[in-house]
């Protein structure tokens, strides 16, 4: 296939953390043959007999687990889902399927999958994937963290420059209201004033407070509730 090559293998000076020979590389379903995997801190190599084959760079490593299911592929092995085209056509027809799918947001991601024919030796190479995966964070991670909103730079206040933000009390806040944000403000302050006075006569139940309410002299109906309309009701007494 076209993005394999000829290379030399990783070695202790790129941290390699795991050499499992005896490993068969399938990327999408297809088998590319049976090599060395090299799990080094620097990248992910796998390399036949010749020597060749090919790397994967952590950053683009968006999945690694040990699959164990034999429905979804008849051996137990490595699963690695990588965010990038590998294949044949990943050089002739990306150029093509850029300007096609300018539009299209999903990323172009490519299964592998590693077999080694010693299975136990498949949780030291999750754990050393594991751990070169945790030496190259994502950057997005990182970025998220970081504080987009504008600094507040106290020696430059201090001195007199730049703009210093405006307080007001609630006094002052109101005279600085508009017609149009008084009149907003007292229809608000009129909801809610309807609003706790709705708490105390919800479902027809009168409270003292309620009661205080209809002092003006408007009737009240005070026909006694029908014995077991409300047998289910807890009620603290």
């Amino acid at each position: 296939m076209s993005f394999l090559k000829i290379f030399p293998p990783p070695g202790p000076a790129e941290g390699l953390r795991q050499q499992q020979p005896d490993t068969e590389a399938v990327l999408n379903g297809k088998g590319l043959g049976t090599g060395t995997l090299y799990i080094a801190e620097s990248r992910l190599s796998w390399l036949d007999g010749s020597g060749l084959g090919f790397s994967l760079e952590y950053p683009t490593i968006s999945i690694h687990a040990v699959s164990r299911d034999l429905n979804a592929y008849p051996q137990e092995h490595l699963y690695v889902m990588v965010n990038a085209k590998f294949g044949e056509e990943s050089k002739e027809s990306v150029a093509d399927e850029e300007e096609e799918d300018s539009d299209d947001d999903d990323e172009p991601i490519t299964e592998f999958r590693f077999v080694p024919t010693d299975k136990s030796a498949l949780e030291a190479m999750f754990t050393a994937m594991c751990e070169c995966q945790a030496l190259h964070p994502d950057p997005e991670d990182e970025d998220s963290d970081d504080y987009d909103g504008e600094e507040y730079d106290v020696e430059a206040h201090e001195q007199g420059q730049g703009d210093i933000p405006t307080f007001y009390t609630y006094e002052e806040g109101l005279s600085h209201l508009t017609a149009e944000g008084q009149a907003t403000l007292e229809r608000l302050e009129g909801m809610l004033s309807q609003s706790v006075s709705s708490q105390y006569n919800m479902a027809g139940v009168r409270t003292e407070d309620s009661i205080r309410d209809y002092e003006d002299g408007m009737e009240v109906d005070t026909t006694p509730t029908v014995a077991g309309q409300f047998e289910d009701a807890d009620v603290d007494h």
